[in-house]
C-alpha cells in the first residue's frame, strides 16, 4: 500500500511565496485563492499546508498553482527548479 504522510507539495509553497517578487505572506496567498474561488482558504490552513499538518485535495492543489504562478507538477516535485524559474 503507498501511504505518503502530509503532502507533497508543503516546502513548494513555501519556496513559490518566498521566490515570489515581492514575496508573500501566508495571508496574501490565502487571499489570492480565495479571489479565485477558494473560498475557505485561510492564513491558518497555508500554514498547516506549509508544515504538513494538513492534506491538500486535488482542486486546492489547482489553486495553489494558479496563485503562486507555478505548474500544479512543479509544486508537486515533479518539475526541477528551473521550470520555476521559466514561469516567473
Amino acid at each position: 500500500m503507498f501511504i505518503i504522510k502530509g503532502n507533497l507539495c508543503a516546502q513548494r509553497v513555501r519556496l513559490a511565496r518566498a521566490l515570489h517578487k515581492p514575496p508573500l505572506t501566508q495571508e496574501d496567498l490565502a487571499r489570492r485563492m480565495q479571489l479565485l474561488g477558494a473560498e475557505n482558504m485561510t492564513k491558518l490552513i497555508i500554514s498547516r499546508i506549509e508544515k504538513n499538518e494538513r492534506h491538500v485535495c486535488d482542486a486546492e492543489l489547482r489553486f495553489l498553482a494558479l496563485a503562486l504562478n507555478v505548474s500544479m507538477e512543479w509544486l508537486v516535485g515533479d518539475a526541477d527548479e528551473a521550470d520555476y524559474a521559466r514561469r516567473s
